[in-house]
Order: structure tokens, then sequence, then C-alpha cells
């Protein structure tokens, strides 16, 4: 068993379907995934020149983080994948507003204490947001942010690194082929970029 970890922020559509590509890949090969929250806020703090419209798509990615680590660091990491899928089912699906209602719906969901909401608006659990955001991307490099991916390697080294970014999300085994092929990728001592521009938003569907 393979275990993988990725690190997400929940309102990244492009991280949400990176997430279900890695849940297609459980069925199919011998991997285990765990997700832990990085911050796009966190990540784009004091920086300049940033298009006015992803200031404004920024403006309230820290609350739902906050609340995504406030039960991780109360029920663990198990809790905390079921929750990130009822926030991205409820952000990415149904387009629900991010905010108090959104928190409440999905923690009661998962029957869990929905004063858990309140923490989107301390900072009580902000130093282990941190904490787990800089684990998961300084590995990575150069700013990169969500999707970040962590694998094993033969020798027990952390293989890491960002993507795929990937619209629509592969199912069944044309998910673990990709798998295949990005263990390949990355696993290549040297290798470090293979991109293409997008034609498209991310699909969701």
């Amino acid at each position: 068993m393979t275990v993988v970890d990725m690190w997400f922020d929940p309102k990244c559509p492009w991280a949400w379907n990176t997430s279900r590509w890695l849940l297609e890949v459980e069925r199919v090969r011998d991997v285990e995934v765990r997700f832990h929250v990085m911050s796009l806020w966190l990540l784009n703090q004091g920086r300049d020149g940033l298009e006015p419209w992803y200031e404004r798509w920024l403006s309230n990615t820290l609350g739902p983080v906050r609340v995504l680590t406030a039960v991780e660091q109360k029920h663990g990491i198990p809790v905390l994948r079921e929750l990130y899928t009822a926030f991205g089912n409820r952000i990415h699906h149904e387009k629900t507003p991010i905010g108090p209602d959104l928190y409440r719906d999905a923690l009661v969901e998962l029957d869990l204490d929905p004063a858990f909401a309140e923490a989107a608006e301390s900072t009580d659990h902000d130093d282990a947001l941190r904490s787990s955001h800089h684990n998961g991307l300084d590995p990575v490099g150069e700013d990169l942010g969500t999707p970040a991916i962590h694998v094993p390697g033969p020798d027990g080294t952390v293989n890491a690194f960002f993507g795929p970014v990937v619209s629509p999300v592969p199912r069944g085994e044309e998910a673990g082929r990709l798998w295949d092929g990005v263990l390949l990728v990355s696993g290549t001592p040297g290798f470090f970029e293979l991109k293409r521009g997008r034609t498209g938003g991310p699909r969701v569907d």
C-alpha cells in the first residue's frame, strides 16, 4: 500500500478535481490517500501584482481552511477527508456561498459540532494551519500552490510535486493510467516540468 498525501484549499476547483481523481486511483491501484489543508490566502499574503479578480476570489478563502484545520486538530485526518468532500460538494457542485451556513450544514452532515463554524473567524488554529501549509508546499518549491502531492520514493525519500491539473476528472482505469504516468515522470531524477496551455476552465461534473 502506497500512502499518498495531498494538500488542498477547499475553494480551488483544480485541487478538487485532483482530489476526486486520487479517490478514483484508490479504486484501481494499491493506494491510500490522505488529505491535508493548505491556504491560497496564506500563499498569496503580501504578494504584489495580483490580478484584481484573483484578490476578490481569495477574499473568502481563509474561513473554510480555518474550520477544516480546527476539525482536523480535534478529530484527525480521516474526518478531515470526509469534511473536505462535504465542503467541496457544496462549493463546487451546489454553488453554495462560502460562509457560516455552508460550514454548519457540512458539519451537521457528518454529525460534527456545528460550533466548529466559529473557527472561521478565530486565529486559534492558525499556527497549525501554517504548519500544514508549509509541510505540504515547502518540499515542492518555487511558491507553487495546490494541488500539491507527496509520494514516498523507492528509497523512502519524499517525491513532492505540484499537480496534476486535469479536467474533467479521469475515472476508473483511465485514472490509474494517469497515476502510473505521473509516478513515472515525477520520479525521474532531474525531471522538473511538463506543461501545455489550458483550453478551458475546470469541469467539476
